[in-house]
């Protein structure tokens, strides 16, 4: 790897994608790491994603001690709650249904780390999503199509139609696909990194 690399430890292809459009050069090394496992107990939302993000960067650090490695984590708060990836149908609808009646925010943190040089750096964005008010029908063509699937919230904003289903986004855009990129580019220029024109 050369010096402006760095490792991406998840197999979100959203994730894969706005890095690789902003022009950076990285591996993926998906963590591993089972979300399930961790409690969210005494935690706020951010704490909570802020300790996930860094269990997955430092978990492929351990094998990459000396690339650095961006770890992230997003999920969807209102009123508290936390709304994670949806685990089937039913779950989604519930989430859906929820979060439409209100607005909502996505939050996402990134963690980079340096395992050689004991360096790390834990940072959070927050966008707030003002949702369109959805009827049944909507709801029901929604979760037909899926694409609530591996998605916290159960729903991508950059999905056709769901332009419909939202009336206003305050703060990044790029943090709703899966990425807040504002602050995650800072953040690899913190550490020596700046994207590249990927050869074809």
């Amino acid at each position: 790897m050369s010096g402006n690399k760095f490792i991406l430890a998840s197999a979100s292809p959203r994730r894969k994608e706005l890095l690789e459009q902003a022009g950076y050069i990285f591996d993926i090394v998906p963590s591993g790491v089972d979300e399930e496992s961790f409690k969210r107990a005494g935690l706020s939302p951010t704490g909570y994603t802020e300790k996930l993000a860094e269990a997955k960067a430092k978990v492929v650090a351990e094998d990459y001690p000396s690339i650095p490695v961006l770890g992230s984590d997003c999920i969807v708060e209102l009123g508290g709650e936390i709304f994670e990836k949806p685990q089937d149908e039913k779950d989604a609808e519930r989430i859906i249904k929820t979060l439409f009646s209100s607005p909502h925010y996505v939050i996402t943190s990134v963690a980079l780390v340096l395992k050689a040089k004991g360096e790390q750096s834990v940072q959070t964005a927050v966008t707030k999503i003002h949702p369109a008010r959805l009827t049944t029908e909507q709801i029901a063509h929604h979760i037909s199509t899926g694409r609530w699937q591996g998605r916290a919230g159960g729903y991508g904003v950059q999905d056709p139609h769901t332009e419909e289903y939202i009336e206003k986004i305050e703060g990044s855009f790029t943090n709703v696909v899966g990425l807040p990129m504002e602050l995650t580019s800072e953040m690899l220029k913190d550490f020596g990194i700046t994207p590249e024109l990927q050869e074809n």
